[in-house]
């Protein structure tokens, strides 16, 4: 076999690879060999098949088998030996189309090398982290934002007409050409109008009904339903009002606290200072990053692969076109070409991703098993009902896995840079804190 390099301009490779005919033959000499043991043929017992025959009978089929491990051989030892690393698959080619069997196989491999990453003195990075402490204030607006958003209701004067934001009590049984269906139907069930819990049309339909009403509901069920024999179909809801509700705000009390799985108010109020100190370093964290990475970003400089960030920058352009246009669901339109903003983000992504691959990589940080499977139940939560179709299909598809495993590897190597780099605290409001998170929002 030989391996002739053929191209090296920056990061750009390219190697002729020659495999001899007699090395395919040998190869696939082996296979048979391998095998003859398991073989059996009328007039021969098993194992004593002559290998000249099994290769008359077996060896066309194995031949373009044999052809592809030979190649894959080469490669993987080229690799092995030059210590390169492809940006993206190698482009693989035979370049002798007119080949026969007992002729050379001639091979064309181009890729581009990533490049080498210098090294980062993370003691010199000088980064200042936010701290908001969730005083007594943020905590009762937190508190009768709460009473506001989860309402008590009272009776309405009889024979008034329900509002959006009222609470009706109904009956109702859900029919499809006529006939009722599982899950369809219940008693004395509370619907706050506007709470769009409810099939889209359903509550609408309420709206003006007084209680005693009987109502009929007209609706579709979406396309997407999970109920697959309930998807797309026209539905008639028979629903008896039995009480119509005006909401009133709750009182801030005890009682409020214990709708919320607390004992007490006072219990009620730790939990929100809890949660509250949680978000704002979730916050600060954010911001934190931002600076560390904006600070890495222009700590090193070095090549890189054009293909890594063309294939970026027409990604970005991709989602950002989906973005301005959100009503186009699928892929049939129009050839996004990427702009030179486009370009720069990718360039600065394409750099960061392999500094901190490369970091992670010298630094043994990996994602574990338990990280990976947290993260996937917390998806999975997004699917009421279908979480173990979830993780069938993440276990199904690597590029998925990889969509998850990348910003918990990423997190990793930040916290790690983290502990090397000088982080001091300053203590600011929450409206500073929120500030510097819109700002990223814009940028």
């Amino acid at each position: 076999m030989q391996v002739t390099e053929t191209l090296n301009e920056g990061l750009k490779r390219a190697y002729q690879i020659t495999v001899t005919a007699d090395e395919l033959n040998n190869k696939v000499d082996e296979k048979l060999k391998e095998a003859q043991p398991e073989i059996e043929m009328k007039g021969f017992r098993k194992g004593k098949v002559p290998l000249p025959l099994l290769k008359k009978q077996f060896g066309q089929r194995l031949l373009g088998e044999s052809m592809q491990e030979v190649i894959d051989g080469a490669m993987s030892k080229h690799f092995e030996d030059s210590g390169d690393r492809p940006a993206m698959q190698p482009k693989v080619e035979m370049t002798n189309q007119d080949w026969k069997e007992g002729d050379d196989v001639e091979v064309a491999m181009s890729y581009e090398n990533l490049p080498e990453i210098p090294d980062v003195d993370f003691k010199a990075i000088k980064l200042e982290r936010m701290v908001v402490e969730a005083d007594d204030a943020a905590i009762d607006e937190a508190v009768v934002s709460l009473a506001e958003s989860a309402p008590s209701f009272k009776d309405r004067r009889k024979g008034s007409k329900a509002k959006d934001g009222d609470q009706v009590v109904i009956d109702f049984k859900g029919s499809v050409d006529g006939v009722e269906f599982e899950g369809g139907s219940a008693e004395d069930y509370p619907l706050t109008l506007g709470s769009n819990s409810f099939i889209p049309g359903f509550e609408e339909q309420l709206v003006g009904a007084k209680a005693g009403e009987e109502v009929e509901v007209n609706v579709t069920f979406p396309e997407a339903y999970q109920a697959e024999n309930l998807a797309g179909k026209d539905a008639v809801f028979a629903c008896t009002v039995k009480e119509v509700k005006e909401p009133k705000p709750s009182e801030i009390d005890d009682e409020l606290a214990k709708r919320y799985g607390a004992e007490d108010l006072a219990a009620l109020k730790t939990q929100i200072g809890e949660r509250l100190g949680e978000e704002y370093k979730g916050a600060a964290r954010t911001v934190l990053k931002r600076a560390l990475l904006d600070q890495l970003d222009g700590a090193v400089s070095f090549e890189l692969p054009p293909s890594l960030v063309e294939a970026e920058a027409g990604q970005i352009a991709h989602q950002l076109w989906h973005d301005e246009n959100p009503d186009v669901e699928g892929h049939d339109h129009p050839e996004i070409e990427p702009t030179d903003e486009h370009t720069k983000l990718a360039e600065r992504r394409v750099r960061l991703g392999l500094l901190l691959a490369e970091l992670g990589s010298k630094n043994e940080i990996e994602v574990s098993d338990s990280e990976m499977t947290q993260a996937v139940m917390a998806q999975a939560r997004q699917y009421p009902g279908q979480e173990r179709q979830f993780f069938e299909f993440v276990q199904q598809n690597p590029q998925m896995r990889q969509q998850i495993q990348a910003p918990l590897f990423e997190d990793k190597v930040v916290d790690f840079v983290f502990e090397l780099a000088e982080i001091t605290d300053k203590s600011v409001s929450k409206d500073d804190l929120q500030k510097a998170v819109e700002a990223l929002e814009e940028e």
